[in-house]
């Protein structure tokens, strides 16, 4: 069986001088299980490629006959299910319980990041939001590092379902 890539070209919004992390979270968060994505862009986006793989795509790259990249993320074939977790929160069983839970399963993107920020942002420090996925949310893990906060992530086991506890920091 090959495999299926879904193509994303963000060269017209960089050419224009635009900024093409959203839509490529939305590209990323819209792949069906096992499903990878054709990358095109002006430039070889070096800091995606580890993002990228710590999302379960390996990366390959090419230049171009006309300068521009082509970028090719392939899931990684995942043998187990694995926790997942931020800096600072690998024992988080001293977590309070969670005074908030969003159901995020079948929204699509960018919508389930826009939900879980904006509950955040009510929070106080220290609360714990829970929130269900229908798949792992390739670049909210990122975001809510880069704002101080902490969360442990995993899948159900079936592959329908994940689950994230956020600690607001």
């Amino acid at each position: 069986m090959s495999q299926v890539y879904k193509e994303l070209d963000v060269r017209p919004i960089l050419r224009e001088g635009g900024e093409p992390f959203q839509d490529i979270m939305a590209a990323v968060q819209s792949l069906a299980p096992g499903e990878g994505l054709r990358l095109l862009s002006t430039f070889k986006p070096t800091p995606l490629l580890p993002l990228m793989s710590r999302q379960g795509f390996s990366s390959e790259t090419l230049e171009l006959d006309t300068g521009d990249w082509e970028i090719i993320f392939s899931p990684i074939a995942k043998q187990t299910a694995h926790v997942a977790v931020s800096s600072g929160a690998e024992d988080a069983s001293d977590w309070p319980e969670p005074l908030w839970q969003l159901d995020l399963v079948g929204a699509q993107p960018p919508v389930p990041m826009e939900k879980v920020l904006s509950r955040l942002s009510l929070m106080e420090s220290g609360e714990v939001l829970f929130v269900l996925f229908d798949r792992e949310p390739a670049f909210l893990a990122t975001e809510l590092e880069n704002r101080g906060h902490r969360w442990v992530g995993a899948s159900d086991g079936s592959g329908n379902v994940y689950r994230m506890l956020i600690r607001v920091g």
